[in-house]
């Protein structure tokens, strides 16, 4: 008997007994959970812009979001992220980069279709104010200080 052969490996088995099974009085059991790994892959979406890709997946997902390519600067430095493996640094600190830079062309871009963002709202000082005044006031007198260091410096160059 196979259950014979494994019973020396310790917790072999334990989830066969219903009676040790954690789930057991609320799950009911319609064989369906061995069928799981043998579904119909849904049609592959046609890609009609770049999508990057791990270099761990041979193939692209099923369905992926087609709203945003990559572009500008952002996007070389992602291009350059999916070149390296999932595990490193190399993959995901890049990423990170990307996204504040992609934020900051977002706001480039609206500047030159001629609308004015809304900072204060768009990232939630009315909320912070009204729960965290502290640290609103921190950020605002930090960021006064870095705005005055940067504009200091640039007077004294000219």
């Amino acid at each position: 008997m196979l259950s014979e052969k494994y019973k020396d490996i310790p917790g072999w088995g334990m989830d066969a007994d219903p009676e040790n099974e954690p789930t057991y009085p609320m799950k009911h059991y319609t064989g369906d959970d061995h069928k799981r790994l043998n579904y119909e892959r849904s049609e592959q979406q046609h890609a009609d812009v770049e999508i990057l890709q791990s270099n761990e997946r041979p193939r692209l997902s099923a369905v992926f979001g087609t709203t945003v390519p990559p572009s500008g600067l952002s996007g070389i430095i992602r291009r350059y992220a999916f070149q390296h493996s999932e595990d490193r640094y190399r993959h995901w600190l890049p990423l990170i980069l990307a996204d504040r830079i992609n934020a900051v062309e977002g706001y480039i871009e609206d500047l030159k279709g001629g609308h004015v963002p809304n900072l204060f709202n768009e990232h939630g000082f009315k909320s912070s104010w009204k729960y965290n005044k502290p640290a609103v006031i921190k950020k605002l007198f930090v960021g006064g200080i870095v705005v005055a260091v940067i504009w200091s410096s640039l007077r004294k160059k000219k």
